[in-house]
């Protein structure tokens, strides 16, 4: 048996890019005729992601943003991966805290891209020449997929870890916050870690009530438990026929969430590419980043991303005195989109 070890520790988005390179690595290493073990390093916020995906072996969890989160937890870790010697080592990651797993992991074959950024290829034994960061995420990590496996790769296919307790729980709680069951919904994510990503609370109530009226819809608004009271303010203003799932959705719960709404309109996100990949069309607003890279996939779902075009766009800058990369979005075409995803 071949023991293979993927690191790729976060963010959400990032993890679900990595999912069609774990189905090629699956069928790669079968098609060999070897019988592989495929263990998958993950941070606990994204580990949600994964957990019972039928395509792992083993989920390792540890502590986010690094080691002095629970430093005996990680040396333990550590010394377990030392133990496991894994054939393959695979990091998507590429960075230096993704290194250190690599390192530590004491892996026979360490494979990376040889332009990785923080020096992290330096524990890596096997380099693919640099990357170019303009092809899609899914696309590059394919690529270490191929690689590892020594042959091509089908066409990326996601397949997320599908729980009938999660859509069990998600009806209930649809139902419990006045959503008769059955009833057709779409999805609202207004939020994102970098305040240049966000567009305006104002301008995502207007498109709301707007795809309310058009449709007859109701509109879920979800976002993480921190989020959650700025989204009251929202529901409220959007009417009753608007919800607030804020912090009441687990990874696993936000995958079912999706996959049956209509569609969903989105920042750049996790929600974003969770809703993409469960096969839910996604209205993309982007500004600072780049839907090139890490946009909606597949780019031939059905899915619509905004963006002004900016010659400053995209900037990948965190903070700007001012973002008319997003503020110049407008609820109109906003709205087209939305009727053109039905």
């Amino acid at each position: 048996m071949i023991k293979v070890l993927i690191i790729k520790l976060s963010s959400i988005g990032d993890v679900v890019h990595t999912l069609p390179a774990l189905a090629a690595l699956r069928r790669g290493f079968e098609r060999n005729g070897q019988k592989a073990r495929i263990d998958w390093l993950v941070e606990e916020a994204a580990s949600g992601i994964l957990r019972g995906h039928p395509m792992l072996d083993n989920v390792i969890v540890v502590k986010n943003r690094g080691w002095a989160k629970d430093i005996k937890k990680n040396i333990k870790t550590a010394r377990w991966l030392s133990r496991e010697r894994y054939d393959v080592v695979i990091d998507f990651q590429g960075l230096a805290k993704s290194a250190v797993w690599v390192l530590v992991s004491r892996g026979k074959r360490r494979i990376g891209f040889s332009n990785a950024r923080e020096c992290s290829s330096i524990f890596l034994n096997e380099k693919l020449p640099p990357y170019d960061p303009e092809r899609h995420a899914v696309d590059r990590y394919m690529d270490l997929a191929r690689y590892a496996t020594g042959g091509d790769v089908e066409k990326p296919v996601f397949h997320m870890a599908e729980s009938g307790d999660a859509l069990t729980t998600v009806k209930g709680k649809l139902k419990a916050l006045g959503i008769p069951e059955g009833s057709p919904y779409f999805i609202v994510c207004p939020s994102a870690r970098w305040a240049t990503k966000l567009w305006s609370d104002s301008s995502f109530v207007q498109l709301a009530r707007t795809a309310i009226g058009s449709t007859g819809m109701y509109a879920v608004l979800v976002g993480g438990a921190s989020d959650r009271p700025r989204l009251e303010r929202m529901q409220r203003d959007i009417g009753d026929k608007a919800v607030n799932m804020a912090g009441a959705t687990g990874l696993a719960e936000l995958a079912a969430l999706s996959k049956g709404a209509r569609f969903a309109v989105t920042v750049d996100s996790g929600p974003m590419h969770v809703a993409a990949a469960v096969g839910t069309r996604v209205v993309a607003l982007f500004g600072p980043t780049s839907p090139t890279r890490t946009g909606p996939y597949p780019c031939e779902g059905g899915h619509i991303v905004i963006r002004r075009g900016l010659a400053c766009s995209p900037c990948f800058r965190r903070t700007c005195a001012d973002p008319v990369c997003m503020s110049g979005i407008t609820v109109d075409e906003v709205m087209k989109a939305v009727n053109g995803c039905l």
